[in-house]
């Protein structure tokens, strides 16, 4: 994340900038102050954390921009007007593409406007989770030029080398998302995509829940597979490929192959290494044999009642509230003056957790910045988070 670290800081008076920069209003929490920041279009937090050795100042994780030069350029123009002295800095601003926006880059809010209207234009949609160097996607992309594909990758610098290689061959069929596969997955339509890649994914022996393959993603693969669909995993872990077919197995009218040492048009470089050290490389592919209903969610993210801002900020604690499928975190508290604060809450299903913040004033509440993605467990969590709201209020 691009930081810098300050001797000290310039008393701060909002709002300020230039013309196209702005600093707008800061909340302070126990350890840490939260800079509301505009730059064009963008809107994110930067965060100011004193300690022993100076004053760090960073881009704020969960409101990150897409472009990261924005982010680069208002702390070029923190540090020039806010700061003491500088001790250290970690980025390095160039006008170069990080500041301008990358077609095959989708965030994750831009992604179901951008399907739904990309989805009728290819007659074939692939889906590959972990692309990696891209060398596979680029070759499915290649090869299949009426085919839509998207890439999830939770490596940043991979998604940007992987644009570049997709513009640079002219790929206009790629499109690239950073975020978790299953959370993607859950927004996309029913009986839609053709191919569902998942090759070489870390195998977490020693902790299953944090592997991509669950019950519950491959009843989404069902869900999202056409008649004849089929998803595709390449390892080189027999365990998990043992734990892959024990999974695919639970889905309805499961077809389901099984292959090793199965040799394919492209390789990946992990397979490159695998097979250099005599390693075996193991498929499972399941077809599907369904057609599943349309998933409708009824609701939204909306906070219609009000609430009691010093009542919050007298009795906040960071706490979990857990439910069978889903949960609320109180993660942290912000104040931003006497009738406004910021929380900071994690929520949603265990294994696609998300993370915002809810602006909140005693006569308004809402979602700042980013607002959670439309999907069922996010939604009982929303009605946890009204609840904990109206008994601020109440008491």
């Amino acid at each position: 994340m691009p930081n810098f670290i300050a001797s000290s800081l310039k008393e701060l008076s909002f709002p300020f900038g230039n013309d196209k920069i702005k600093f707008l209003w800061q909340a302070s929490g126990r350890n840490e102050r939260l800079i509301y920041t505009k730059n064009e279009e963008e809107s994110f937090f930067l965060v100011v954390k004193g300690g022993k050795n100076g004053v760090v100042v960073k881009g704020e994780k969960l409101t990150k921009p897409a472009k990261v030069g924005l982010l680069q350029e208002a702390l070029e123009l923190f540090k020039e007007q806010s700061c003491n002295g500088v001790i250290s800095q970690a980025f390095a601003v160039k006008k170069t593409n990080l500041t301008k926006k990358v077609s095959e880059i989708l965030s994750l809010e831009e992604f179901v406007p951008a399907f739904c209207e990309l989805k009728d234009k290819f007659k074939e949609i692939f889906i590959e989770i972990g692309f990696g160097s891209g060398r596979h996607l680029l070759y499915q992309a290649k090869n299949n030029p009426n085919a839509l594909v998207i890439g999830i990758e939770v490596y940043k610098p991979s998604i940007e080398q992987v644009a570049k290689l997709a513009r640079a061959n002219v790929l206009e069929n790629v499109r690239l998302i950073n975020t978790d596969a299953r959370l993607l997955l859950s927004l996309v339509g029913s009986n839609l995509v053709d191919r569902v890649f998942l090759h070489f994914p870390v195998p977490w022996d020693k902790a299953e829940h944090r592997r991509v393959v669950s019950t519950a993603f491959a009843l989404e693969c069902e869900r999202i597979l056409k008649l004849g669909g089929k998803f595709e995993l390449r390892t080189d872990s027999k365990e998990y490929c043992d734990f892959s077919l024990s999974k695919f197995l639970e889905p309805t009218n499961s077809k389901i192959e099984a292959f090793k040492n199965r040799n394919l048009e492209v390789t990946s470089k992990y397979e490159d290494r695998w097979r250099r050290q005599d390693k075996d490389i193991y498929d499972v592919i399941y077809t599907c044999e369904v057609e599943s209903g349309e998933s409708v969610l009824a609701g939204d993210f909306s906070f219609k009642e009000k609430t009691n801002v010093k009542n919050i900020i007298k009795n906040f604690k960071n706490f979990i509230i857990k439910k069978e499928d889903h949960f609320l975190h109180l993660e942290e508290i912000y104040t931003i003056n006497e009738g406004e604060i910021l929380l900071k809450v994690a929520f949603g299903a265990f294994n696609k957790p998300e993370q915002c913040f809810i602006k909140i004033s005693d006569e308004k509440s809402e979602y700042f910045i980013k607002k959670p993605i439309l999907i069922r467990e996010n939604l009982a969590a929303h009605e946890l988070l009204k609840e904990y709201l109206a008994d601020a209020r109440d008491n």
